[in-house]
């Protein structure tokens, strides 16, 4: 079986045309991320980038797309529609796509007062084996062919302020994963638990504490060795690290519509166990 693993797709809404009451105080200061950091510039063609990223499921035989959060530049309503839109056929059916919120996407707390993630993905974060669900929709479990399970975590929280962008999964959702890959009708499948945030920088080391996974060696407690990856984004760089008997396969997306650096990974199963990966650049990307 093959997997598609993208992440950090920031569609990203024209904001100088938007008024300050819709806004608000957060995404303002973020206007100087997006002109002065380059943003903007960076994912203006991300929805097009999507799109054919969301083709080449088709195209590289994969089974099932995985988009690990950050869907959003800073969850504007147009911008969750525009990301929903570029997923085509793909995001229309949860046996073949699963995506999950990162920190962008929970950006101000009225986002996340108004459900505007679930709103816009409920139907993709429906769980085949959905007695475990303990944090909201959280974990969810798709049931992928006869040899994987994708599970979907959130680590994504309102931050307190700007800048602040570390995750936590949670012991509950932790608790529950647990019981989860113990269920006999996980047995002899690779399991596959997508993630926002990063458990290890590209170094192999933990991200710093404004930024990381706090839990993330709780994380790896519930899912040693090769049968287990972890796919995540947050950091915009694409790297992989092997499984050891403490910890499980990690990939890292990167940002996979940033210009210059569109990517995504192609996750291998076979057996039951998670048997590796290649990078890939979209195709339409590479005709251009």
């Amino acid at each position: 079986m093959r997997f598609l693993h993208c992440s950090d797709v920031h569609i990203t809404a024209p904001y100088h045309e938007v008024p300050f009451r819709e806004l608000g105080w957060r995404r303002t200061i973020a206007l100087l991320e997006l002109s002065f950091g380059g943003r903007a510039k960076a994912y203006q063609d991300a929805e097009a980038t999507l799109s054919d990223i969301a083709a080449d499921v088709d195209r590289q035989g994969a089974d099932h797309l995985i988009l690990s959060g950050d869907v959003t530049a800073y969850a504007m309503e147009s911008e969750f529609a525009g990301a929903r839109r570029a997923l085509g056929q793909v995001g229309q059916d949860r046996r073949r796509c699963t995506v999950i919120p990162g920190n962008h996407d929970t950006y101000t707390p009225a986002a996340v007062r108004t459900r505007a993630f679930e709103r816009h993905f409920g139907d993709l974060l429906q769980s085949d084996l959905p007695e475990y669900r303990v944090d909201g929709t959280y974990p969810f479990v798709r049931l992928v062919g006869k040899g994987a399970a994708v599970v979907g975590l959130c680590s994504a929280r309102v931050p307190w302020v700007p800048g602040l962008s570390f995750g936590v999964v949670g012991r509950r959702q932790l608790d529950a994963l647990r019981r989860l890959v113990a269920d006999p009708r996980l047995s002899g499948r690779a399991v596959l638990v997508a993630v926002h945030h990063a458990p290890l920088t590209k170094s192999g080391r933990p991200d710093k504490p404004t930024h990381g996974l706090v839990d993330a060696q709780r994380l790896f407690d519930v899912l040693p060795g090769p049968r287990f990856a972890v796919l995540h984004g947050h950091i915009h760089r694409r790297y992989y690290h092997p499984p050891t008997a403490q910890r499980p396969h990690i990939f890292g997306a990167g940002s996979s519509t940033q210009a210059g650096r569109e990517g995504y990974w192609l996750i291998e199963v076979d057996g039951g166990l998670v048997q590796g990966g290649t990078q890939a650049v979209p195709t339409g990307r590479r005709a251009a």
